[in-house]
């Protein structure tokens, strides 16, 4: 990085982290993260900070964590910063809203790394949708944020091509670290303001939603390719699953490890309700 630049940065999940990564191997740090706040967790509900909070804590980079991004904390992220001569905000995965009153207060506005190759697959769930719906041919958009939910101008894209579905999180690692190389690669330009912008074309949008437990229901009767891709988008939540009966009951089994070729869906490893992960083929063979 020919410069340092000072920048704030809005992110609350994995994704946010390995962008991160990126960033401070390419010597940017963060002058200030805004996350999410603690939530409880495990069995005991125990507060605990997300990854974000965590990494930014271990760099001793100070944290803001509001529930709300309200006029007071507005306000005060005028004043840090003024104070701190920062000169963008970067916000990857931070699953708010971002109001038009924060947006504007950097003099080089907010830009926002989002995974696939805008105006395709606006919205919260870029990746898996993507995986469901088979679109191999994907990327990133590094776009400026404005009012309206992955609406504003597209600063910057890569294409990628994707041969075979890896399981979600490998997909998501891929899809962050190439964002933020983009990022890294014309984030000198856009401050020094060098780097046009253009505006998306809103008649081609499509749109995402968030996904249910329930979506990760499939019928192994079903579109074998289709239960494999669905198996590899909710592998991490909310993980595919289908009902059967066994010993006499109605039980739901979760899929961990499947695989497809020559047509077919192998599925190698689950759990069953109540047990844990074991091979396919040892749980049929308890069944009988």
């Amino acid at each position: 990085m020919q410069k340092n630049i000072n920048f704030i940065y809005f992110g609350s999940s994995r994704l946010s982290v390995i962008v991160l990564d990126e960033l401070e191997r390419a010597g940017l740090l963060p002058i200030h993260v805004v996350t999410t706040p603690d939530k409880p967790q495990g069995r005991k509900l125990i507060l605990t900070p997300n990854v974000v909070k965590q990494w930014a804590t271990q760099r001793n980079i100070f944290v803001s964590d509001p529930a709300k991004l309200d006029a007071a904390f507005i306000e005060n992220l005028k004043v840090l910063t003024k104070e701190e001569s920062c000169e963008v905000f970067i916000v990857a995965s931070y699953g708010k809203i971002l109001p038009s009153a924060l947006i504007s207060i950097p003099p080089q506005q907010t830009l926002n790394i989002h995974p696939s190759l805008l105006p395709k697959y606006r919205g919260p769930s870029p990746l898996p949708s993507a995986m469901l719906d088979d679109s191999k041919h994907t990327g990133i958009s590094i776009m400026r944020i404005d009012e309206e939910m992955d609406h504003g101008p597209v600063i910057a894209q890569k294409e990628i091509t994707v041969r075979e579905w890896p399981i979600y999180e490998e997909f998501e690692e891929m899809m962050a670290q190439e964002g933020a190389r983009l990022l890294i690669e014309i984030l000198p330009g856009w401050i020094a303001g060098t780097v046009p912008e253009r505006a998306q074309d809103h008649s081609a949008a499509t749109y995402t939603r968030k996904f249910t437990k329930e979506d990760g229901q499939i019928d192994l009767a079903g579109d074998p390719y289709v239960n494999f891709r669905k198996i590899q988008a909710f592998h991490e939540w909310p993980q595919a699953y289908f009902f059967l009966e066994h010993n006499g009951k109605k039980i739901r089994v979760k899929i961990t490890q499947a695989s497809f070729g020559n047509g077919m869906l192998t599925i190698e490893k689950v759990i069953p309700e109540g047990g844990k992960e074991m091979k396919y083929a040892d749980f049929l063979k308890g069944k009988k």
